[in-house]
């Protein structure tokens, strides 16, 4: 096993290498600069500005020199929020998106595990059409859809939830966790589905009833184990996919966290900002594909003893 992370560490440097040296080249192959919108200023200005952050340099030194930084764990200062470095915007945006991020989660399981368990127990019948369908739906309907449409039917004509803002009011977080997470809940539901068909069908199972056991407890205690195998193994790209594609559900519900920075560096091309908030997306969804398999190994007897016998 350790092996096995070792490896895909190692694997994840010349990855991150590639992300890093695409987006660098290609934000800076855009025509105009950072400070081509700004009010018109003296060119000794523009000049000064130029060379204060390395602007005036050939793009292949500018590439060199932010990568010789990155290596320090520096990832520049903002381009558009003077004084404040790149680093703090991530940090002082980072537990705002990682909540609603974890909150999304906790929509996604709850609701697709349970309806995909239900849908599996009686195949093919009401019960599993019905959240199968609604699964579909899920699947279909993008956030930037599902959003508003929460906000115009809870916040507005039901006027029972907060329709911006992230305080300490726990209404706050259940239309944007919602938003977020039911396209998740769509995919974990289906996933669901076809584990517990596959593992409800197995020799050991067909034993627990034999011995009297109930459907909940062979379910619950003999079947979940191995039926939800697959979703451990989407959890860590889906936990990824919450965090980097939470720039849409942070805009659309004024959250002051990373993706809402995202979206606003790339209107003001503020190029580090752009390049830092890319390389820890990146970087959450190498490690949070490598937990999820490090998960399935875990829970798969099967996956465990390949990698014992490979030692």
């Amino acid at each position: 096993m350790l092996r096995f992370i070792l490896s895909r560490l190692l694997q994840a440097v010349p990855v991150l290498l590639v992300v890093i040296t695409v987006t660098f080249f290609l934000i800076h192959s855009v025509p105009g600069g950072p400070f081509s919108a700004d009010r018109a200023v003296a060119p000794a200005v523009m000049k000064a500005l130029n060379a204060q952050y390395k602007l005036d340099l050939p793009v292949w030194q500018q590439y060199t020199s932010y990568v010789g930084d990155l290596l320090t764990g520096d990832l520049g200062p903002s381009f558009k929020y003077p004084g404040r470095s790149v680093n703090e915007m991530i940090y002082a945006g980072l537990p705002n998106t990682v909540e609603l991020g974890f909150y999304a989660m906790l929509v996604a399981v709850c609701i697709g595990v349970v309806a995909g368990v239900i849908a599996a127990l009686k195949p093919n019948t009401k019960q599993d059409y019905i959240p199968m369908s609604l699964a579909m739906i899920g699947i279909c309907m993008p956030s930037f859809l599902l959003g508003p449409l929460l906000v115009l039917v809870c916040g507005i004509w039901m006027d029972w939830l907060p329709v911006s803002g992230w305080g300490d009011i726990p209404g706050d977080k259940i239309l944007p966790a919602l938003t977020l997470g039911s396209a998740y809940a769509a995919y974990i539901a289906r996933l669901s589905r076809g584990g517990m068909l596959e593992v409800m069908s197995q020799d050991y199972i067909r034993t627990a009833r034999a011995k009297g056991l109930s459907e909940w407890v062979v379910v619950l205690k003999h079947g979940l184990r191995g039926g939800l195998i697959p979703v451990t193994a989407f959890l860590g790209p889906a936990f990824a996919g919450l965090l980097s594609g939470s720039f849409v559900v942070e805009t659309i519900f004024q959250i002051p966290g990373l993706g809402r920075f995202y979206v606003q560096a790339a209107f003001n091309r503020d190029y580090t900002m752009i390049m830092g908030t890319t390389i820890f997306f990146s970087t959450a969804i190498i490690f949070f594909n490598l937990f999820s398999d490090v998960l399935a190994t875990w829970l798969d007897p099967k996956l465990r003893q390949q990698f014992q016998g490979g030692k």
